[in-house]
């Protein structure tokens, strides 16, 4: 009994952390992320130093980030993420899905707002529209804006939404290669989504570059900028997430028992696929109908 309950010993299947500066830091960099933001806002406040600040806490972040899971996958290899830390680290991934579930609900919330109560006050192209008489108000009160016109839903958005759906399926089968311990075609599956991933940002940013209506001065473009684009920003993420995947899984790294990187990526990744298809359906779909379509 002596032995056993020697200085260090350990009879727990948790994972005791040595002491770590990433947490603070990355703390740290976040609230300068966040203050640099509202400066760069508020630019009669503090001039042009909000950017620089803005900047310089997303580096500081992103270099948090990657020494901070340097060290996870340090930990991994260790031997550290016995089942019970493994199963809390799914935890800790499906709560931070339900987080950004939350989200995108908030951006769905204000969709659904703006077109089922619009304004009777719109600005339309750079001008105000001041409400005189109940006619006026009733033509302008109507979803989309009167004078709007839409992105044809079944162009670009379509085929992007045929390539987030077969980016899913090459990433599954990523997934099942890696179960069975087939190293090749997990790196093909994973270069096929990441190369899928990539054209769906690029064909977005087309799209954006060629919108037939401003992203300021009415609730429809702003509301559609926000949805869109932030989900675009989650796409972007998600990418970097598998091209790292894609680099352990040439080290090496994943085996059939031992992958919860590339498992929380899957995971990410067709939870961005799920928000995707509700965007079309809701903001390209139903939220264009009865407008003129572009092109």
């Amino acid at each position: 009994m002596g032995k056993t309950n020697m200085a260090g010993a350990k009879n727990h299947d948790y994972h005791i952390l040595p002491p770590s500066p990433w947490p603070f830091a990355a703390s740290m960099s976040a609230l300068a992320l966040a203050f640099g933001g509202i400066m760069w806002m508020h630019k009669s406040d503090f001039g042009q130093l909000g950017p620089w600040v803005f900047f310089a806490g997303l580096i500081a972040v992103c270099a948090c980030a990657f020494m901070w899971w340097a060290d996870v996958v340090k930990e991994a290899h260790a031997g550290d993420h016995t089942p019970v830390v493994s199963l809390h680290l799914r935890y800790g991934m499906i709560l931070f899905i339900a987080s950004e579930v939350m989200f995108f609900v908030g951006w769905f919330w204000a969709w659904f707002d703006f077109s089922l109560f619009p304004s009777p006050l719109e600005i339309v192209d750079g001008a105000s529209t001041n409400m005189i008489g109940q006619d006026i108000a009733s033509t302008l009160m109507q979803w989309p804006p009167k004078g709007i016109t839409v992105i044809n839903p079944w162009s670009l958005p379509l085929l992007n939404t045929l390539i987030l759906l077969c980016s899913g399926t090459t990433l599954t089968w990523a997934h099942h290669a890696l179960l069975n311990n087939d190293r090749k075609n997990l790196i093909r599956g994973l270069w096929l989504t990441v190369i899928l991933g990539a054209i769906f940002s690029i064909i977005q940013a087309y799209e954006y570059a060629h919108a037939p209506f401003n992203f300021t001065g009415t609730n429809y473009g702003s509301a559609f900028m926000m949805a869109t684009g932030f989900h675009g920003f989650h796409v972007l993420i998600g990418t970097i997430f598998l091209i790292v995947c894609l680099v352990r899984s040439y080290k090496g790294h994943f085996t059939p028992k031992q992958h919860f990187g590339f498992e929380a990526a899957a995971w990410y990744w067709h939870f961005v696929d799920v928000v995707w298809l509700f965007l079309f359906l809701v903001v390209y779909v139903w939220g264009g109908w009865g407008a003129p379509v572009h092109g």
